[in-house]
């Protein structure tokens, strides 16, 4: 009888790994397909409440896409033309 208790835990807990990472699955979805939105939301969020809209390292956010940025950039990863 114990080794049935055994094996219904572990299966909880398999079924719950499983949500999780359906879950995660349809998150990166989410923000890969909406990131420019959430973060041109965001930044409008920011700017409401009077803070400066910055990129990750610190720097001014251009209105252009990341998609643009990414067409932009050399061979070597800088962005300069």
């Amino acid at each position: 009888m114990k080794l049935v208790k055994t094996r219904r835990s572990g299966q909880a807990m398999t079924e719950y790994i499983i949500i999780v990472a359906v879950i995660a699955l349809a998150a990166l979805t989410v923000f890969g397909l909406f990131g420019d939105t959430i973060r041109a939301k965001m930044n409008g969020i920011i700017a409401a409440f009077g803070g400066e809209a910055t990129g990750t390292q610190g720097e001014q956010v251009d209105p252009g896409s990341s998609k643009d940025g990414l067409k932009n950039l050399n061979q070597d990863g800088s962005g300069a033309p």
